[in-house]
């Protein structure tokens, strides 16, 4: 029988699994071979229980290390045997319906033949998922690539290599080809290539960076929220180096770059040093964390949440090796409008002296 049972895609923290190479996978199909299963290839067992699939696109996943058999990949011709379990995974979330192509405005940085450098808005969730089924940037795509007959939006051998938070803004890129989407996903687990974050943090710092690192899993009281394991037991390894940009009274200004890429790593890690996000309502960060609680700051920092009512987080810049040309490629883009008016507002409030 097939386990369909796809967790829900909020802020793509859906739950995954890590391979042996270090990539986020998440679980299609699940299979529990029954007491008189006969020993049998486990690309034809798989072929046998997915409708509209191939032998061949079986075999596919199997070299990309995408079939788990008792929690380990396995090659194609590995033969099953009563009572294995037998999972499909993929690098994104299952997607429950047809992907129907929306009109969705795109803000396109960069396009050529291999890829698409794409600059996501805040509140534009990544993939369809559980509650968020249209109005996705993969809808987007789909409409985009509508006339592209080699681009299947469906197929997992393309599209988004990364992803980032709904509502954090910033830079993805997309693959147009397999070939692109292997290559560019080998340079993220390989950790070559270069992702710039800015964020409003709360809190002054006293030095002017630092190094954060600690294990990143799904927090056990909840389970919306990601957390730090620090004594490395659990969760998966995570680095998130910072420097301070600017100091702004009770806030700062940071500057982050990813090492790893974990479930909500930047808004987690920093949380964890004692400096959540501006405004990130998850991560406790939505309230007032410092400053002297006087009626007219409150009102000040109501103000400023309602500027920017989202996690003040921008994918900013973005660096890796074309697929074909093999030069590096550099992307930048401009903070959004939301945070660049709050971050104006907090230094207006600095400059008038305010404590």
């Amino acid at each position: 029988m097939i386990d369909q049972n796809i967790l829900d895609n909020d802020d793509e923290i859906a739950d995954s699994i890590t391979s042996d190479t270090g990539q986020e996978l998440w679980e299609h199909y699940r299979f529990v071979a029954e007491k008189g299963q006969t020993l049998l290839r486990v690309d034809k067992f798989l072929v046998a229980h997915i409708d509209n699939t191939s032998r061949n696109r079986i075999q596919q996943a199997a070299d990309a290390g995408c079939i788990i058999v008792n929690g380990k990949p396995v090659k194609s011709n590995y033969r099953v045997k009563p009572f294995d379990v037998v999972s499909l995974v993929m690098d994104r979330p299952r997607y429950e319906l047809e992907i129907i192509p929306e009109d969705i405005p795109l803000d396109i940085v960069y396009e050529d033949d291999q890829l698409l450098v794409v600059n996501k808005p805040a509140g534009l969730v990544v993939h369809p998922g559980h509650g968020n089924y249209s109005g996705t940037l993969v809808n987007a795509l789909a409409y985009h690539f509508r006339d592209n007959p080699d681009y299947d939006v469906s197929d997992p051998r393309l599209g988004l290599v990364h992803r980032i938070d709904k509502d954090t803004s910033g830079l993805l890129v997309v693959a147009k080809t397999p070939d692109a989407k292997t290559y560019l996903g080998r340079q993220f687990f390989n950790k070559t290539t270069h992702r710039q974050y800015v964020a409003l943090v709360w809190g002054k710092f006293e030095e002017p960076g630092g190094t954060i690192e600690g294990n990143i899993g799904r927090n056990p009281k909840d389970r919306l929220q990601m957390t730090v394991f620090p004594d490395g037991d659990q969760g998966k390894h995570a680095v998130t180096h910072y420097r301070v940009i600017e100091n702004l009274s009770h806030v700062a200004l940071v500057e982050c770059q990813l090492e790893t890429g974990r479930t909500h790593q930047i808004r987690v890690h920093m949380r964890h040093i004692g400096h959540p996000l501006f405004s990130d309502e998850r991560y406790g960060g939505d309230k007032p964390l410092r400053g002297i609680a006087t009626a007219k700051y409150m009102q000040f920092v109501q103000n400023c949440f309602k500027i920017c009512p989202r996690q003040a987080l921008h994918a900013k810049t973005l660096g890796f090796v074309h697929p074909t040309t093999r030069q590096q490629m550099d992307f930048s883009c401009e903070i959004p409008a939301d945070m660049t008016a709050l971050i104006k507002k907090w230094e207006d409030y600095c400059k008038n002296g305010t404590t």
